[in-house]
Formats: structure tokens, sequence, C-alpha cells
């Protein structure tokens, strides 16, 4: 087993990463001393699938846990189910201060982890990530919302959990689309952080498009350290050091608004996409070499994953860029490379060049 802490003083946590260890679970969550009275958040295929393990491992603890399931899509991070998760989770509690396990992927995680923030104004949160993309990405750190017609992610809270289980062996089951998603936030990674890293993910993408156990060990470890220390840095994204995490992401949530978040691109896609259109922008304004872009996109590809959303509209995915949340009096912000390995937020990218790229990856086919 490998681990790591997110060290944030009073609120640091562990990480913990191995195969097999949801049978551990009851034991690192009895150790938080943080009560016997859990509710479990989780989608109907993960209770079936993982439900019983999880369940014996509390028991063996003596806590006492009930399940509750959202569907699993985008569609449950609303304010109609977040209203309906914590109108059911007021039924159970019955005077004991109670903790949430978000048990599932990035959806779970944030939809949970927002009913935690603010159940009885914060209970605590457990984070059991059950796809790659959650364990090496969204169920570390503490960003929990829900979304809005309008954009992807607007209310929501920064609020930590107290531990992250990340059980590789719970991987096994995704499909090969959510794998190559997973593979989409870990390229993010080596490109904002590491040409090295970079360099190991493309002589290692068939290994872990197999899900390999030891490179995959090592990359959820690698992933979950850069984020952690970043997140330590700048754990409210008020100093300039966390934004970094957003590389492909503004432009990726545009494409998943435009298409109404049930259109053909998953998150990890559009972050894909979003990926190359943030290296296009930063071309065009020559801070990125050519050669670098075209590495990129290779990885891309050979991961499997999309370079280009054709079939949207390029209006509806400008309208959605030009509301994202990170902008703010007009000033729009994007993070591009500079180099595989490094990126810099760049303020006030001119327009022209802003629809020129999304233009131009509306134009590709989506290449996989």
């Amino acid at each position: 087993m490998r681990g790591l802490t997110v060290k944030l003083g009073a609120r640091s946590y562990p990480i913990k990463i191995g195969r097999g260890i949801l049978a551990e679970a009851g034991a690192y969550i009895s150790r938080l001393g943080i009560g016997k009275n859990g509710v479990i958040v989780t989608n109907p295929k993960i209770k079936a699938l993982y439900g019983a393990a999880l369940k014996k491992s509390l028991d063996k603890k003596g806590i006492f846990a009930r399940v509750l399931t959202v569907p699993d899509s985008e569609s449950s991070k609303s304010y109609r189910v977040f209203s309906g998760l914590t109108s059911k989770i007021a039924a159970l509690d019955k005077g004991v201060r109670p903790f949430i396990i978000a048990f599932g992927g990035g959806v779970i995680g944030d939809l949970a982890g927002f009913a935690a923030a603010a159940y009885r104004r914060g209970v605590p949160l457990v984070e059991i990530p059950t796809t790659l993309l959650a364990q090496v990405d969204s169920s570390i750190g503490g960003k929990v919302a829900i979304d809005l017609p309008a954009a992807k992610n607007m209310v929501g809270a920064f609020y930590q959990p107290r531990i992250v289980i990340s059980d590789t062996a719970l991987l096994k089951t995704l499909p090969a689309r959510e794998i190559k998603c997973g593979l989409s936030e870990i390229i993010k990674y080596s490109v904002i952080d590491s040409g090295s890293f970079f360099d190991f993910l493309a002589r290692n993408m068939g290994r872990l498009k197999k899900l390999r156990a030891k490179e995959l060990e090592y990359v959820i470890q690698k992933c979950s350290s850069i984020k952690a220390g970043i997140v330590s840095a700048d754990e409210k994204d008020t100093k300039g050091i966390r934004a970094v995490l957003n590389y492909g992401h503004t432009i990726g949530h545009a494409i998943e608004a435009a298409s109404g978040y049930t259109g053909p691109y998953s998150h990890g896609e559009a972050v894909s996409v979003g990926m190359i259109a943030a290296a296009v922008i930063s071309s065009k304004m020559g801070l990125l070499k050519t050669g670098d872009l075209k590495r990129i996109k290779a990885l891309l590809i050979k991961a499997g994953l999309p370079v280009g959303a054709r079939g949207l509209k390029p209006e509806r995915m400008l309208e959605a860029v030009f509301h994202d949340k990170k902008f703010t009096r007009g000033v729009n912000m994007f993070i591009l490379p500079v180099k595989i390995g490094k990126v810099r937020i760049i303020r006030n990218v001119p327009k022209k060049i802003i629809i020129e790229a999304v233009k131009e990856i509306t134009r590709r086919g989506p290449a996989r």
C-alpha cells in the first residue's frame, strides 16, 4: 500500500492507495474518531458490486451505515437531487451526528461532498473513489459542488474529506471509456508539472490502459502527490497556485455545458479536447512550440481520447466559455502550457484567438 498526506494543518488528511484496501476501510475510518453513524452515498451499480464489501468492513468496527443511491450521471449534480438527498439524510438522522461516505466517481464525490458541507453546517466526509479519474483527481482537494443550467459546478464549497481511500481493485469493473477519462486527468498532471512524468506516460500508456498494477499504483500516487502539494499550498484557490489544476477545464466545461451535460463527451473526454484547445491558444500566442502541441495531441490520441469536438456548435461553447466562473469583471483567464511540464496563468487572452481555437477544435473529428 502507498500513502501520503494532504498537509493543511488541523485539516490535514491521509490518502491511502492500494489493491484490496476496501476491506480495511472500517479500520481506517474507526481511527478517525468521527462516530459510528455513517451514511453511504453511492449509485446503484457500485452498491451492487461493492456495497456488501464496504458494509462488512464497517460492521467489523461497529460502524452502522445506511446506504442512499442516486443515478450515475452528471444530472445528479442538480439542486433537485441535492435537496432530495439531504432530506433523506435528515430522515435517517436520529439525533446522532452522522458522517457521510462518498462511494463512487466524481459525480458522487461532488454531490455527497456538498451534502456533507451543507448538512448541519458540516459533517465529516470520507471519500472512497471508485473511478480512475476520481482516484487521481476529484476526490482530493475539497472542491464539492452541484451544477446550474448556465455552467458546471456553480454552487459549491471548499470542504476537505477526513480521509481518501483509493482501492485500485475497484477499477477492474470500469468500462474502457471510464479508464480513458481517468487517463485524461493523468495526462493533465504531467503537462502542468513534470516532463519526465509525461515521458513515463508515453512509454507506459499501453500498460496503464490494461490497469497493470505496478504502473497504475505509481501513477495514482504521483498524481495524488502533485495535487496534494498544490492544495496544501493554496487550499482555497486564492494565491493563483491551485488555478493550474484547471488546465483543459475552461473549454472542457464549455463542451459539457454546450451539450447539456448529456452529450457525447464525458468529463474526461471534454477535458482532453479542452487541453488541445488551450494548447492551440498558447501556440497562437507564441507561448508553446508547435512540437510540444503535437506531442500533447499524440499522447491523448495514444490514450484513446478525443482531440476535437465536431458536432457541437461553436456559438454555444463560446457562450459557456465567457460565462465561466473563473472570469471576473470581464477579464478572462486561461491556464496555458508553455512547455510540457509547465503552465502559466494568462489573463486577457484576445477574444479573437479564443474564437479561432474553439472553431478549430469543432472542425476536428473526435479522433481516438
